[in-house]
């Protein structure tokens, strides 16, 4: 009895360890900074804020037409400037590299994250009143929140998820995620509030992100609000890589 009780206590420890470690360790599991690849002066934007400078990839351009960007988990968003800027040159382009991204100041965080891209926002719309927000995986996210919370003239989310949350439960059953987890991105929560034209772009063969994800979070939407397009025989991060990838992003715009 007393070798059962022991082994017990090991296990339970065990657990209580793992907790811990996920805990403490969470942030390092969400989030993979990326160095700056495109720095000149002319190409960056600096935000000022309570926790230090935050950077901004831009292409400026006259005119009401603008775009906010926000990149993936492990992305540096300035390598998307030479394709955006033949993309879309009707647009200013304005990309955000997150805390501890790309020579920002800080860490990341999801509520550090919204609240820089806030700022930004307010900044480009006052300059741009026509301001598409867009995101890819972890910034579809972050887009939608803002779009819930700005007045974004269109939404786009390519290989977008319901809920980090919700995901994360489903990958660790056995652990209490709901109490754990500290950066939630529960994108259907704000799914609902979105009154613009809004388009989600999904790959086929997404080995990240569920399809059954993504199509959760487009049934959330209102009726008639969102579109959800299948790119065909790509992945999670080769769905740039096909030609219909920025067709229907310049469709949407």
């Amino acid at each position: 009895m007393s070798r059962m009780l022991s082994l017990l206590a090991m296990l339970v420890a065990l657990y209580l360890a793992i907790c811990v470690a996920v805990w403490v360790f969470q942030r390092s599991l969400i989030y993979f900074p990326q160095p700056l690849a495109i720095s000149h002066p002319d190409t960056l934007l600096r935000l000022a804020g309570d926790d230090g400078e935050v950077l901004v990839s831009v292409r400026p351009h006259a005119g009401p037409n603008a775009l906010i960007y926000f990149g993936g988990n492990a992305e540096d968003v300035s390598l998307n400037l030479p394709e955006f800027a033949e993309a879309f040159p009707e647009h200013a382009l304005y990309l955000l590299h997150y805390r501890g991204y790309g020579g920002s100041a800080g860490s990341p965080s999801e509520e550090a994250i919204q609240r820089d891209a806030l700022a930004l926002f307010d900044r480009v719309h006052a300059m741009h009143l026509q301001t598409v927000v867009m995101g890819r995986s972890l910034g579809a996210a972050v887009a939608i929140r803002l779009a819930n919370q700005r007045p974004a003239s269109r939404l786009v989310l390519i290989t977008p998820f319901d809920s980090l949350l919700a995901f994360a439960t489903r990958q660790f059953p056995y652990l209490p995620i709901k109490w754990l987890l500290r950066d939630k991105f529960e994108s259907l929560k704000y799914a609902p509030g979105i009154s613009v034209p809004t388009l989600l772009v999904v790959a086929e063969q997404d080995e990240i992100i569920p399809r059954a994800s993504s199509e959760a979070l487009y049934r959330h939407f209102a009726p008639g609000v969102a579109a959800l397009k299948v790119i065909p025989g790509k992945g999670h991060n080769s769905i740039s890589e096909s030609p219909v990838h920025l067709e229907l992003l310049r469709a949407a715009l």
